[in-house]
């Protein structure tokens, strides 16, 4: 197979928005993912026939170009939500509620926008694990899980910081401009987010809000009542999302959905510890520092000509998925800015 010009590890949305735009304007372009799916934390799990989103509960901005590219996408649009709040606890995104900005979230759940995003896209995804990079003469070559290895002139990293600054560690004498990429990557820390995905026999009490952000928990950052997104008759379907802190605290213990449950039973009431199904995930990499914004996307002009991106949410103004989607964006700009064939 011969090389892609471009190759972009990682179909989150800043992954995708650069592969679109890339695309779009004639380039040929590889997304490579070792994810089952596109979206990143704009994610989608059903539990029967419920749609859970279990990573981002809705997508807001103000950037019109961003709003714009999310009412595209073909999935029915609920303009708002979530407008009904429960409790005066810190958002993980806290500008979602300044005035101004627009909330949006999807019946059909929030993986919608990434799988619009993906349309038309060359995307290798589940075991597409990049487990190296490294110069080759004018290209970059990388290695894939099980010895695969696929060049391109120009490689895109949108990952979080702790996998980017993995491989450009591993990058053989690196030059001083991956060093530096690398330094800068470290000055930003992601936080993990434990979250379970519960749905309730008919008889459980439906909460009269759409999020719930509970004032006095050290341990549940937000309920998002998901049920409340779709119509119809399906049964009560939360999602209980835990603070970075007690996050990383529990990681690593196997007892943790049981916990979040429980505390989430002693916020709404026993009935919300007793659920007829549900499913744990654990986001490793989920939330970035407030603190560790970056003023754009890293492109980096390597010996020999090959070139290097570095994108993601930390690399664009607002938070979430818009500053994913016009780190992206920006980047993909920098690259068709060179004119290069």
């Amino acid at each position: 197979m011969a090389p892609s010009r471009v190759i972009v590890v990682g179909a989150g949305i800043s992954g995708l928005a650069c592969a679109q735009a890339l695309s779009a304007a004639g380039r040929e372009v590889l997304v490579v993912e070792r994810a089952r799916g596109v979206g990143g934390r704009c994610a989608t799990r059903r539990i029967g026939e419920t749609p859970l989103d279990f990573g981002v509960a809705f997508l807001h901005g103000r950037d019109p170009a961003f709003l714009a590219a999310v009412r595209e996408t073909p999935a029915t649009l609920l303009e708002g939500w979530p407008s009904e709040i429960h409790g005066t606890g810190m958002p993980c995104q806290p500008e979602a509620f300044a005035p101004g900005e627009q909330r949006l979230g999807f019946a059909e759940g929030v993986s919608a926008f990434p799988k619009h995003l993906a349309r038309g896209l060359a995307v290798r995804s589940g075991g597409a694990r990049v487990e190296a990079l490294a110069p080759a003469g004018a290209a970059l070559a990388l290695r894939l899980e099980g010895g695969e290895r696929l060049e391109a002139e120009t490689v895109v990293l949108a990952l979080a910081p702790e996998q980017a600054i993995d491989l450009l560690e591993g990058f053989p004498e690196p030059p001083a401009a991956v060093r530096s990429a690398a330094a800068v990557l470290d000055m930003t820390r992601s936080h993990p987010c434990l979250a379970v995905m519960a749905t309730y026999p008919a008889d459980a009490p439906r909460p009269s809000w759409h999020v719930a952000y509970p004032e006095r928990s050290t341990v549940v950052q937000l309920v998002s009542h998901e049920s409340s997104k779709r119509r119809g008759s399906g049964p009560l379907a939360l999602v209980v999302q835990a603070h970075a802190a007690w996050s990383t605290r529990n990681l690593d213990e196997p007892a943790w959905p049981d916990a979040l449950l429980g505390e989430a039973a002693r916020l709404l009431g026993d009935w919300a510890g007793r659920p007829t199904a549900m499913e744990p995930h654990a986001w490793r990499f989920a939330r970035g520092d407030l603190v560790g914004k970056l003023a754009a996307p890293l492109w980096l002009a390597l010996d020999g000509g090959a070139r290097l991106g570095i994108a993601g949410d930390r690399f664009g103004p607002g938070g979430g998925v818009q500053s994913a989607w016009i780190a992206g964006r920006r980047l993909a700009g920098r690259i068709l800015g060179e004119g290069r064939p």
